[in-house]
């Protein structure tokens, strides 16, 4: 825990102190920050409270006396909720505005790791509950140097595990080979392997009507054929292996099958395409003129591209999500659909671009790209997909 770090950014944010609260492990944003093991057993209620100034305090069950030891600060223990709820107002003392992970109306979710009665009881002492939102992503979102090295080096890699899968798929169709949507799934898998990358789960591959759900995954059971004049969308993402602290690096390309595209296919591309690279230019822009830009912003340049094109009912998801050291990270996410994400996308954090347009049963498009946030200025960190593959 950075001690200096966190009571800086209360400051900053006009914040008397900050809160952390857990149970069972119900929230792991605060285990993150504060540097505690996740693994630990806890079955007893803890507090630990950051002010502005001065020395954090702790509040810990008898049972339990050690579980914030790591941390600095002075301890008082509790057993009865009676002596819990008398010793947590006495923690909280003076201070007037106090940061936990609450999100107003749940707006963001992603943060709202507290539930609602331990939010009233510290309203009931007369405090006045913000949330926390803004100083996760400060703490989770913004990386250094080093992490942000280990996005281009997986960028790099990934790229190149993607182009080889588009010929395989090309190869193999016009050999007459069989090739399913799962055999492009394990192929890729087998690259990320091969270049000392890491993925959690999936990637996917989406053949014909199949690309129109956002979220398909194809099994051995339900895997599709790819065949000559298929319209196919592979989404992979990756990280470097054996470094807890690297960044994922994740992207969605589309193309067809030994053919050219059709008119309907090109158009609704172009729009997708557009439309990302308008939510681009609007961060960029931002960025070069020095001037904020919250994540609903990004989004609303992109989702407009759509909506004037006349497809926005079949753009069903936000435009792009944090990306850190958890593909889908605790920072600002480009989002005025889902939810109204109103945190800033600050410097030093990456994030993808990722508009699509979907047509159940026929097909869809999604185009994803990631940037990164630098003082002064914003830039994509890959290739950027200007007409769909021919493979």
């Amino acid at each position: 825990m950075n001690l200096d770090a966190l009571q800086t950014a209360l400051r900053d944010n006009n914040l008397d102190g900050w809160l952390f609260y857990d149970h069972h492990h119900r929230d792991p944003i605060a285990y993150r920050i504060l540097g505690l093991d996740a693994n630990s057993f806890v079955s007893r209620r803890w507090f630990y409270f950051v002010p502005a100034y001065g020395q954090p305090k702790k509040l810990v069950h008898r049972i339990e006396p050690g579980k914030l030891d790591t941390l600095p600060g002075a301890k008082e223990e509790y057993s009865s909720w009676q002596e819990l709820e008398a010793k947590l107002a006495a923690m909280l003392g003076g201070a007037r505005t106090v940061a936990m992970q609450y999100s107003p109306r749940n707006a963001i979710m992603y943060v709202a790791m507290v539930d609602a009665g331990t939010v009233e009881l510290v309203r009931s002492f007369g405090k006045d509950v913000r949330s926390s939102a803004d100083l996760v992503s400060v703490f989770e979102a913004v990386l250094t140097e080093e992490q942000i090295a280990t996005h281009y080096v997986a960028q790099q890699r990934l790229d190149g595990v993607l182009q080889a899968a588009w010929k395989k798929i090309g190869d193999d169709v016009r050999a007459g080979r069989a090739i399913g949507e799962i055999d492009v799934v394990n192929f890729l898998l087998e690259g990320i392997a091969r270049e000392g990358l890491f993925t959690d789960h999936g990637p996917n591959c989406s053949a014909g009507p199949n690309s129109a759900d956002s979220h398909y995954e194809p099994t051995r059971d339900s895997s599709r054929l790819i065949q000559r004049g298929d319209f196919v969308l592979i989404d992979v993402w990756a990280k470097l292996a054996n470094d807890p602290s690297a960044i994922w690096y994740d992207i969605t390309w589309t193309g067809v099958v030994d053919r050219e595209p059709t008119e309907r296919e090109t158009l609704i591309f172009n729009t997708v395409r557009d439309a990302r690279d308008a939510s681009i230019a609007a961060v960029e822009k931002a960025y070069a003129e020095g001037r904020s830009i919250a994540g609903w912003e990004a989004d609303d340049a992109s989702r407009n591209v759509i909506r004037e094109a006349g497809f926005g009912q079949w753009f069903t998801h936000r435009t792009g999500h944090n990306i850190a050291i958890e593909l889908h990270g605790n920072g600002a996410h480009l989002d005025n659909l889902e939810t109204h994400d109103e945190r800033l996308l600050l410097p030093n954090t990456c994030f993808s671009v990722e508009p699509g347009i979907y047509f159940p049963g026929e097909f869809g498009v999604r185009s994803e790209v990631n940037m990164i946030t630098r003082p002064g200025k914003a830039v994509v960190t890959g290739p950027r997909q200007t007409e769909l593959v021919r493979i």
